[in-house]
């Protein structure tokens, strides 16, 4: 989740950088799209990461209480909190495949 969001703050400076030299009014709208979306996809990190921590203390709560009464809820929440990465890291390689064409265009 880290180099994810390190990731999406690097390819955010490399396009301020590029939007430095563009006076294009096409070009502009599609650095404020892309602007947009690494900002969204941080933010859906941090979220994410936030869902997995504390679904993390949860589980350790449980394992430390010796409860095992909540056990197929916290199974469902894991797997998830799986889907939603995986849907997550989908739609960054999307993002990135996406910049990557943009780059070459401009």
């Amino acid at each position: 989740m880290r180099s994810c969001r390190n990731e999406m703050g690097l390819l955010q400076d490399e396009l301020q950088k590029m939007a430095r030299s563009q006076n294009d009014k096409e070009v502009l709208t599609e650095v404020e799209h892309f602007h947009n979306q690494f900002y969204i996809q941080q933010i859906n990190i941090h979220d994410l990461k936030q869902a997995i921590k504390v679904h993390e203390r949860k589980l350790l709560l449980e394992l430390t209480t010796g409860d095992q009464q909540h056990t197929d809820e916290l199974i469902t929440i894991h797997e998830d909190l799986h889907d939603q990465f995986q849907l997550l890291q989908q739609t960054i390689q999307e993002l990135k495949d996406e910049f990557a064409e943009f780059r070459i265009r401009s």
